[in-house]
C-alpha cells in the first residue's frame, strides 16, 4: 500500500475532535491532533459555522486523502444523537467542498478495529492507540483520541480492501 493520509473526526457541536494519521507501508505517523472548539454560549448555527470554518482550515493545512467520520450512536438520548448528526453533516460538507473522499464508521466498528472488542471503553481505546502508534502518553483531549481511533479504523478498512482486491 502506498502512502495515505487520513483525518479522523469525532463530531460534536461544542468540540470536534480531529486527528491526522499518515501511513507509509507499515509505518504509522500521527501528524496532528486536537479539538476544534466552538463557544458554548453561541447559538447552534453559530457554533456549527465556527466548527465548519475551523475544520476547513485544518483540512487545508493537512491535505488528507480521506476523511473518516464517526457516525452518531442513537441510544437513549435522541437529542445528543441529533446534535452529533449535525456536526457529522458539517464535516461531510467541508470534505465535499475540498473534494476529499469520506468514509463513516459506527462507534462499535471503530472500537473493534482499534481494540479487537466492539464494546471497549474509552480507556481501552486510548491504550490501544498508544500501542498502535508507539506513543508513551494518550492523545489529548479525549476527542482527539477518539478521532485517531476513527482514522485507524479507516486505515484498517483500506488495508483489507487492498488485500481483497
Amino acid at each position: 500500500m502506498a502512502s495515505i493520509r487520513i483525518m479522523g473526526i469525532d463530531p460534536g457541536t461544542l468540540r470536534m475532535g480531529y486527528a491526522v494519521l499518515e501511513a507509509q507501508q507499515d509505518d504509522l505517523h500521527p501528524l496532528a491532533w486536537g479539538a476544534l472548539i466552538a463557544p458554548a454560549g453561541d447559538a447552534l448555527g453559530l457554533r456549527l459555522h465556527t466548527l465548519y470554518t475551523r475544520l476547513l482550515e485544518t483540512l487545508e493545512a493537512y491535505h488528507p486523502d480521506w476523511v473518516a467520520i464517526e457516525e452518531p450512536f442513537v441510544s437513549k438520548n435522541a437529542r445528543t444523537a441529533m446534535a452529533i448528526g449535525q456536526a457529522q453533516g458539517l464535516a461531510l460538507v467541508a470534505a465535499a467542498h475540498l473534494g476529499i473522499a469520506v468514509a463513516g464508521y459506527p462507534p462499535r466498528k471503530v472500537k473493534l478495529a482499534t481494540t479487537g472488542h466492539g464494546a471497549a471503553t474509552k480507556e481501552q481505546v486510548q491504550r490501544a492507540i498508544i500501542l498502535h502508534l508507539g506513543m508513551t502518553q494518550p492523545l489529548l483531549p479525549s476527542d482527539a483520541s477518539d478521532a485517531m481511533a476513527v482514522a485507524l479504523c479507516h486505515l484498517q478498512a483500506v488495508q483489507v480492501e487492498s488485500i481483497v482486491s
